[in-house]
């Protein structure tokens, strides 16, 4: 056990990335084979961070994770970008699609203000959905990990990697747009960029995460104007990617304290 832990402590994001995968894959040959209902489980990158936290922090790893989650205190302006970017690239989207290529003009789903408040609110605790399934693993872990030997830059550009890689089986199953590899990889980088200027705070990655989630479907798109819709949001998140790495050159060279992992002063044997 202890050599497990040694190995562990020495790879921890070999060990992180290959548990992730592991967990959201497993299923995938399965489904191929119609033996199970989904190819997919979104929740691979939060078991692989508690369980590599465990083997190789424990609970001062748990709190340091946990104090990242709740972290809100990051300003108005923050809270503002985080909800806002995703919903303005969807207005634009549907703007252009509309305007530009004629699409009939977006109806949205009649959904009761209540329905969409417990709706969203789910999204923050249910570990088989994105926001939580994701966050905590990505951002709350890797790259802080990432970020401890590398600049945000470039730890920006592994984890989009890795990141596009693990959203592969829903491309091949078309739960996800074909450009969807792409636009993870680029829409990776400005969740960097959010966590790093927010002090760590996966809490504000989550929010945008769900902000983001909430997609062209709920406008009523469907057909060719659904597809443009994704190459139109995509087209819009790379260049807000680019956007951020060319306006504010300074959050790329070095990542805030709060914002990089720090080793345990010993190591946790089990």
């Amino acid at each position: 056990m202890s050599s497990i832990v040694t190995w562990t402590r020495q790879h921890r994001l070999v060990a992180f990335f290959g548990l992730a995968f592991a967990v959201s894959w497993w299923v995938w040959p399965f489904h191929a084979l119609g033996l199970a209902p989904t190819a997919f489980f979104p929740c691979g990158p939060l078991v692989a961070a508690l369980v590599v936290i465990g083997v190789t922090e424990g609970r001062p790893g748990y709190r340091t994770l946990g104090a990242r989650m709740v972290r809100w205190r990051v300003g108005r302006r923050w809270w503002a970008v985080a909800i806002g970017t995703p919903l303005a690239v969807l207005a634009v989207a549907a703007a252009a699609n509309v305007v530009v290529w004629g699409a009939p003009a977006p109806v949205p789903a009649d959904m009761a203000w209540g329905a969409l408040a417990v709706g969203l609110a789910v999204r923050f605790v249910n570990p088989l959905d994105g926001p939580l399934g994701e966050e905590p693993g990505w951002r709350g872990y890797a790259l802080p990990q990432l970020q401890t030997t590398r600049s945000p830059l470039v730890a920006g550009l592994v984890l989009g990697g890795f990141a596009a890689l693990w959203h592969l089986p829903l491309v091949v199953t078309g739960q996800l747009a074909a450009n969807g590899l792409v636009v993870t990889f680029a829409i990776t980088l400005v969740y960097v960029w959010l966590f790093n200027r927010t002090g760590g705070s996966v809490l504000m990655t989550m929010v945008f995460h769900i902000a983001q989630g909430l997609g062209h479907a709920a406008l009523g798109f469907a057909g060719a104007d659904a597809a443009r819709m994704d190459l139109l949001t995509g087209a819009l998140w790379c260049a807000i990617a680019v956007g951020v790495i060319v306006l504010d050159r300074g959050a790329w060279r070095v990542a805030p304290v709060s914002a990089v992992a720090e080793p345990p002063a010993e190591p946790v044997l089990r």
